[in-house]
């Protein structure tokens, strides 16, 4: 009887140390760093208002004035490009600011065809750059 309780306490054990030791503690050290649209992809037609829902992987959200390493905000750009790494996101029509952590807008644009680039920045506003950007083409009706 002592074998068998042995025998099974060390395979207990073995099984519980390949647990334990063959996962990471942080699941963000695995996430690969990325922004997504949650719910439109490039090309897609749609009427207005409609509603942009914005994905962030590998990073946390945090408000806006305040920095913390690995976070940040997103920003909606209309028409425009990515913003390089380290460049502050200017604020006007073109470039919408997320500072309160919104993980969605509604937006309203008449008929026409539109750029979009979803740009996570730092708390000050300074772009991460193209790595967590994303841009895609679509069609207001």
């Amino acid at each position: 009887m002592k074998i068998k309780t042995l025998l099974l306490l060390g395979v207990f054990t073995l099984f519980v140390s390949f647990n334990i030791f063959s996962y990471p503690r942080d699941d963000r050290v695995l996430s690969v760093l990325s922004v997504n649209f949650a719910n439109l992809k490039d090309g897609d037609k749609v009427t207005s208002p409609f509603k942009v829902i914005f994905e962030l992987n590998g990073m946390l959200i945090a408000p806006a004035g305040e920095y913390t390493e690995g976070s940040g905000h997103h920003h909606l750009l209309i028409n425009q490009s990515f913003i390089g790494k380290g460049l502050a996101i200017p604020a006007d029509v073109n470039h919408l600011h997320f500072g309160k952590g919104q993980k969605e807008v509604e937006l309203n644009l008449t008929s026409g065809i539109y750029t979009l680039t979803l740009q996570f920045a730092d708390g000050y506003h300074r772009s991460y750059g193209k790595e967590l950007s994303k841009t895609i083409q679509i069609e207001v009706q």
